[in-house]
């Protein structure tokens, strides 16, 4: 039998592996399938050709049955090359995959540790407001307090337990799968790097349609009349593309255009990277102008309390009670806005 802590640490362990687990299981898929297309492509690249069939060399001359096989040497090139073009595929397909999650979830996942913070902070809070109650419901029955000193204490702990539960919501509301633990700038130029390496192992293969190296053996025997025994045969044939050069040009530029398209296209990892650079800096201005609003209340409220420090009179005392249940609160919002400020200062100088 696990202990509670124990069956605890055990299923947040198994969520924390089935997202990497299905992450793992999506990559293993799709280069399984790009590498059974190019294993097809591959046999049939690299295996002969066979034909068979009836010619006439010349008129007048008897017919014959010509059977052979045919294997081009650029297709054997190409072969091995259409694997390597899978793996700079399968390659490619994880750092693009490995970065759009981290640029998708990168909110959320700072937005998921800000929420278990606040949670941290609602429960110190909690505490200390239930403190205030128990001395202001001890004052109450010695009637040395009023209901309505209790009922303030009371209104606010109600509030900090609709905070706790909206927050709670909002946690479980939120799906972050399993992120990389390298900087996301090193994730981005990982997916540039395999994508060049990819878009060149392509330009690699188009180049073997240049040129090629036919050889050709076989048998002729002649039909009718059969005088003649079956004859062996080979034929070596050579061709080329005139404009293979200027293909070759064009095809060294494709890597780089494709670079260049890569940096500007709306929905890549490129340029979502931008947008969430900038989303990251509005987040943190609008978390500092909240933290300065804040901390002006919470000063002014410190200065109140002082001023009530040791309350001697019940009006006193209730006073002193509404201003440290109000700072209890203010005291959540600062650490919350302080905390995320951090976090968003952090993850920016870590990842760009």
């Amino acid at each position: 039998m696990l202990c509670k802590p124990c069956k605890f640490v055990f299923a947040a362990a198994l969520l924390l592996a089935a997202p990497r687990l299905a992450r793992a299981q999506d990559d293993k898929a799709y280069c399984s399938y790009v590498s059974e297309q190019a294993l097809a492509q591959r046999n049939l690249l690299r295996t002969p050709t066979a034909t068979a069939g009836f010619t006439q060399p010349e008129t007048g001359l008897p017919m014959q049955l010509v059977a052979g096989a045919t294997l081009g040497l650029s297709n054997v090139k190409k072969a091995s090359l259409t694997m390597d073009v899978a793996r700079k595929d399968c390659e490619a397909y994880k750092a693009m995959t490995g970065a759009q999650l981290d640029i998708q979830y990168a909110l959320p996942s700072l937005e998921k540790e800000a929420l278990l913070n606040r949670l941290t902070l609602i429960e110190r809070a909690s505490q200390s407001l239930d403190a205030l109650i128990d001395q202001t419901s001890r004052m109450l029955e010695a009637q040395n307090a009023t209901r309505l000193m209790l009922f303030t204490l009371q209104t606010t702990k109600i509030k900090l337990d609709a905070d706790r539960a909206d927050t709670r919501a909002k946690l479980n509301a939120i799906y972050v799968p399993a992120l990389s633990d390298q900087p996301l700038k090193a994730l981005v130029a990982q997916k540039q790097s395999s994508e060049d390496g990819e878009q060149r192992a392509l330009a690699k293969l188009a180049r073997q349609n240049n040129w090629d190296v036919f050889l050709t053996v076989g048998v002729h025997q002649q039909v009718n009349p059969v005088n003649y025994g079956a004859q062996p045969y080979g034929e070596v044939s050579i061709t080329y593309n005139l404009a293979g050069r200027s293909i070759d040009k064009h095809l060294d530029r494709t890597a780089d255009a494709h670079d260049q398209w890569k940096k500007v296209q709306e929905n890549d990892v490129v340029r979502q990277m931008q947008v969430l650079h900038q989303q990251l800096l509005d987040s943190a201005a609008a978390q500092q102008a909240k933290l300065e609003s804040v901390q002006k209340e919470s000063n002014q409220i410190e200065k109140d309390l002082q001023l009530v420090s040791a309350p001697d009179t019940s009006a006193a005392f209730d006073f002193h009670n509404q201003l440290a249940a109000t700072q209890l609160l203010l005291q959540i919002e600062t650490a919350d806005a302080s905390f995320r400020i951090e976090r968003l200062r952090d993850y920016l100088a870590k990842n760009y």
